[in-house]
């Protein structure tokens, strides 16, 4: 994997890239849709390619290991021959799922042993199995195995949880370089920075992922409760320290705004279920603000649900049609609102991106968070 930054704007931190894979080039700021067991929800991989565009997408570690199975995804040739996606895939290694599954899970220095939250059985996770799985599962990048701790967290277990991630970290770079890609084409693996909320444990804990050198950086542990200005305050002193020549991904991030001022911080790369999930509740993302599209008030709006963005369902339907589809429980409705809000999404860290080359980007990014952010 290559990354080749274009510009990075005067005014802020933003920066404007290219990641090269062996599936295709990735333009940053990118917004990664996640399709956490093989599909991104209610959505066709036809529609993330021609209608959303979107350039990559996420697995999940843990889901994928569970269903379908390694068996199965290896004798497909891997989750891009399975699922029909022939552009990168980025796979998380089962680190959140060792913060969201926290009533069924053991941590110890070998590893995490988890309770399938299928059917009750039991399973371990190891830095050494999790880069195996991944390599089985086929995805482009490839996430160290890592514990995303809570928030709020108490100094000393942030603290071990952190260095404990760092030695495990140096379990899955040596399982990592001494195995080879199983289908053709290169794999390339991203360490975590962690350390919670606390400055100095995550300058030390930037400095050390720094010094792996791998081709790109992952910050996680935040979006998990804490107020967005201490996100915000924890990422720039994180990008700071990483080093500018690789491609920094702020896992499962976030909200239009979220998004916005941490591209300012110098990120990359976001993911985030939010579109997908909020959309199957009712709540739309739009070029002029949020949606909620079962209150009455769209009940007789026939115009499109965002003229502006453009796309097929965006300006093919709409609100009312879409008011009707939610509030009789259609499935197309959430069809409809996922692809929107993915289309939404994907639109807005484009427009970034040309921001950023155009020198515009601060001044922009200042108007927009507060639009987007504007309930309509």
């Amino acid at each position: 994997m290559q990354f080749s930054l274009v510009v990075t704007d005067k005014q802020s931190k933003a920066r404007a890239g290219v990641v090269q894979t062996d599936h295709g080039a990735i333009e940053t700021p990118i917004f990664m849709p996640v399709g956490t067991a093989g599909t991104v929800k209610a959505v066709h991989q036809r529609e993330l390619k021609e209608d959303v565009k979107a350039e990559i997408i996420l697995g999940n570690t843990y889901h994928l290991y569970l269903r379908p199975g390694l068996k199965v995804l290896e004798q497909a040739g891997g989750l891009h021959k399975f699922n029909g996606w022939d552009r990168p895939i980025l796979t998380d290694s089962g680190g959140y799922q060792v913060f969201s599954l926290s009533g069924t899970r053991k941590i110890k220095e070998e590893g995490v042993k988890f309770r399938s939250h299928i059917d009750g059985s039991a399973l371990d996770f190891t830095p050494e199995n999790v880069m195996d799985t991944q390599r089985t599962i086929g995805a482009d990048i490839i996430m160290a195995f890592d514990e995303c701790t809570p928030y709020p967290c108490d100094y000393s277990y942030a603290k071990n949880s952190m260095e404990r991630t760092h030695r495990w970290l140096q379990r899955c770079v040596d399982r990592f370089d001494s195995t080879e890609p199983k289908y053709g084409y290169n794999q390339t693996l991203f360490p975590i920075v962690q350390g919670s909320t606390y400055k100095d444990l995550r300058v030390k804990s930037a400095e050390t992922i720094a010094s792996f050198g791998r081709e790109g950086n992952a910050i996680g542990g935040l979006s998990v409760g804490e107020p967005a200005e201490m996100m915000y305050e924890m990422t720039e002193v994180v990008c700071d320290i990483l080093p500018a020549d690789k491609p920094r991904y702020l896992m499962g991030v976030g909200t239009p705004a979220n998004i916005l001022e941490n591209i300012a911080l110098g990120v990359d790369m976001f993911d985030c279920v939010l579109p997908t999930r909020n959309a199957r509740n009712g709540m739309l993302f739009t070029t002029q603000g949020i949606i909620n599209i079962r209150n009455k008030k769209w009940a007789d709006d026939f115009t499109p649900i965002d003229a502006e963005l453009g796309g097929y369902v965006s300006t093919f339907y709409t609100k009312a049609y879409l008011r009707h589809l939610v509030h009789s429980t259609e499935y197309l409705a959430g069809q409809i609102a996922s692809v929107h809000n993915l289309t939404f999404y994907l639109w807005l860290v484009k427009q970034a991106r040309q921001q950023i080359i155009n020198g515009t980007f601060r001044d922009w990014k200042d108007v927009m968070v507060k639009k987007l952010m504007t309930r309509l």
